[in-house]
């Protein structure tokens, strides 16, 4: 990717096809001058920033469209420069008109992520906001959106910048020791540096263990659904979709693969995955998905196990659990008795009093399975607002910076040199640096501006 220089670009800020209305946006420092160029009706150079203007686009003496022309004049624009917005009919055909028009007075199309890109560059976001922009956009869940508004905000960011000022002041007073290495003075002072080397690794840990709970809230918390077949898991995944999503037979067996699908349950996304029934069989393909149902379990964040009361005891169930309890390690186990409708015995006395009671087919006692799959999820951070991280690149930068502070301990342990020291600790602030975007490659950002659309 090569760097944005001082001309202006052009792009459809909405998303293509045919609509109502559409937004062509110009940044640059050209950006009104151009629009002026096509635009009749009043002089938008001598015009106010923040202010929108009613007029005509004209290719030449032919009118293309009647517009609306909002203008934000540098600094007071996202990018920080000159950013023009023009809201026009949705025709296609307008459209590329309005953008060949700005092309042939001087502007050029934008690459995907440059209006963003632009922000970065000139101060008004930092990367770690700039990436929260396309989360914020991708953003399909109320938790997701939260999250993406939270970095977008500056969470993360404000985080790290305590955590990165206090670092830089010792890695200042080393960098002084080695200038005045000869006279063998220390500036720093160790017992200072260990405790608050101590601190950000608390701090750090606290932000790498959050990613777990920012990841679900950001793709969808996976859910599993197992147990033996006929127990009604197909059911149960329909009844929380509301549609026939996967197959319902009375034939054990008929779900042999993996059937996925995301619901949003009170403004949380969770990813649903029904799978084949756990039992002892002869058939290959049925083999072949209950190893799936398996793997699943160690990939997903929840486990629900799903039984019938009818056909399972309680030291059946007991069994049952033990067998599957090596493969779901940390995830969270709930226990879902099914088929509430024909009982032939008391749930309470009969097993134990964390088992959740349903009926799947007729949707009874769904709501207090959905709420404990929410109190299960644990997201009590955002609503504590709590930073959280959700980008696997912070999560590694966390991960290599907390690298460089146990690299850092055990230089002071083998009381090292000054200069090694602040090689680590110089390597911490990299990688700290990485996130916010004080440190940054033309890789980086290519990796990171190439994911947006060509309009933001």
């Amino acid at each position: 990717m090569s760097l944005p220089n001082s001309d202006t670009i052009v792009a459809l800020a909405t998303p293509e096809g045919v609509g109502a209305i559409a937004i062509i946006r110009l940044s640059g420092s050209d950006a009104i001058r151009i629009c002026n160029s096509f635009f009749k009706a009043k002089d938008l150079t001598k015009q106010a920033s923040h202010t929108i203007h009613f007029g005509g686009i004209y290719d030449e003496k032919q009118l293309v469209d009647e517009v609306l022309v909002s203008l934000f004049k540098a600094p007071s624009s996202y990018t920080k420069e000159n950013v023009v917005e023009i809201s026009c009919h949705g025709s296609p055909f307008i459209i590329q008109k309005i953008i060949q028009l700005a092309i042939k007075h001087g502007a050029r199309v934008a690459n995907p992520g440059e209006f963003t890109l632009r922000a970065f560059l000139n101060g008004q976001l930092d990367l770690a906001q700039a990436e929260a922009v396309a989360d914020l956009i991708a953003s399909n869940s109320k938790a997701s959106h939260l999250v993406a508004l939270q970095q977008l905000r500056g969470g993360i960011s404000n985080e790290l910048k305590v955590l990165r000022d206090q670092l830089i002041q010792f890695a200042s007073l080393l960098e002084l020791e080695l200038d005045f290495s000869e006279e063998d003075v220390e500036f720093a002072d160790r017992t200072q540096l260990q405790n608050l080397i101590y601190d950000l690794k608390t701090s750090i840990t606290k932000l790498i263990q959050s990613f777990e709970v920012g990841n679900a809230m950001k793709n969808g918390i996976p859910v599993v659904i197992v147990g033996k077949p006929n127990v009604g898991k197909s059911t149960l995944l329909n009844a929380l979709l509301k549609e026939e999503r996967a197959i319902v037979s009375d034939i054990p067996g008929t779900t042999r693969d993996t059937i996925e699908d995301q619901i949003s349950l009170h403004g949380v996304l969770f990813r649903f995955i029904d799978t084949a029934g756990i039992r002892e069989t002869e058939d290959k393909v049925e083999a072949i998905g209950v190893q799936r149902t398996l793997d699943k379990i160690k990939q997903s964040a929840i486990v629900v196990y799903l039984f019938d009361p009818n056909e399972t005891t309680s030291s059946e169930l007991k069994t049952k659990i033990n067998e599957i309890r090596p493969n779901i390690g940390e995830n969270a186990l709930l226990i879902v008795a099914n088929k509430s409708d024909i009982y032939k015995l008391d749930i309470a006395n009969s097993y134990p009093s964390d088992i959740i009671s349903i009926s799947a087919k007729n949707n009874e006692n769904l709501e207090a399975f959905t709420n404990e799959l929410l109190h299960t999820a644990k997201l009590d951070k955002l609503s504590n607002n709590e930073v959280v991280i959700s980008n696997i690149r912070h999560l590694e930068a966390l991960q290599n910076t907390v690298s460089a502070l146990n690299a850092t301990l055990a230089l002071m342990t083998d009381q090292t040199s000054g200069e090694l020291l602040a090689f680590e600790i110089k390597r911490a602030l990299y990688h700290l640096g990485l996130i916010t975007g004080e440190v940054s490659t033309d890789d980086l950002l290519e990796s990171i501006f190439t994911r947006f659309c060509i309009g933001k």
